[in-house]
This record gives structure tokens, sequence and C-alpha cells, in this order.
């Protein structure tokens, strides 16, 4: 069944799929289709130019599309992993870590290694050795979640 629908539609079986699938990106982006659709317009193209042959079995075709697809979607994420820029701000979204080096006075004492600090508008949760309220600290680290940093005497 499969071998009379590829000789019905003939080469235009792979444009068709390759059209489908940029269709399927424009659609659904993921930039994953994108790729696969490609390696199916490469096949498509290659049976325009050698339908006749007599290697160029549908098996061969779908052997040839598996193996550009791979290629095709390695190829890709070498080309969108080039296109990667480092942030301009990278801490834009991490207030915590923008306090890493900041001098602060200490709001309430620092006891069993809590204590908290007013740093601009906002009362943060320290952690360091024991000190008295209004000591000067800086601040050394952060903590993953942006709820506690970590705190040294000035």
């Amino acid at each position: 069944m499969f071998d009379r629908i590829v000789s019905e539609l003939g080469p235009w079986n792979w444009m068709v799929l390759g059209f489908v699938l940029l269709v399927m990106e424009i659609v659904a982006p993921g930039v994953f289709m994108l790729w696969i659709g490609i390696a199916a317009l490469i096949v498509g193209a290659v049976s325009l130019a050698i339908w006749d042959a007599a290697f160029w079995t549908w098996q061969v075709q779908v052997l040839a599309f598996l193996i550009l697809s791979l290629i095709s979607a390695f190829v890709g994420k070498k080309l969108m992993a080039a296109r990667h820029d480092d942030a301009d701000q990278p801490l834009l979204n991490r207030r915590g870590a923008q306090m890493v080096g900041k001098l602060a006075t200490l709001a309430e004492p620092i006891k069993d290694g809590r204590g908290r600090i007013k740093l601009g508008d906002t009362l943060w949760r320290v952690s360091g050795p024991d000190l008295p309220a209004g000591t000067q600290v800086r601040v050394v680290g952060a903590a993953d979640t942006d709820l506690e940093l970590t705190v040294e005497a000035a």
C-alpha cells in the first residue's frame, strides 16, 4: 500500500511533506519541524532529479530522509547555539545576586546565624556570623531562591 502511494505521488510526496512540516513550524514554533521539513525538501529535490533510478526505492528515500533529518537537526542545533548571545543584564531577574558586594547595616541582630538588613526599600533575611544590630555588613552571596543573603562583617 505504501509503495503504491509513493509511486502515485512520485517525488512530490516529499515536497508536500516538507511544506506541511514547515507550515506546522509556523503554526506551532519550536524550531524543530523546520529542520525535518528541510530534510524532506532535500529528499524531494533529489527525488525530482533521480526518480527513475533503479536504486531510488521508497525504502532508500525513507532512509535518506531519516539520515538527513538527523544531520539537519544536529546542524540546526549548532547554528542556534552559536546565535545564543549572553544577556546584557544577566542578573535582571535575580535580585539577591544584584545585592552581592553592597554594604548595609543590620536592622535586626544576627542570632543563631539569622538576621535582617535593609537594602533600599526591602528588608532582607540574612545569614552569617552572630552580630549585633547596627553593625555594618557586606553582602557576599545570595541563595538560589533569592530569599536569603549571606553577609559578613565589613
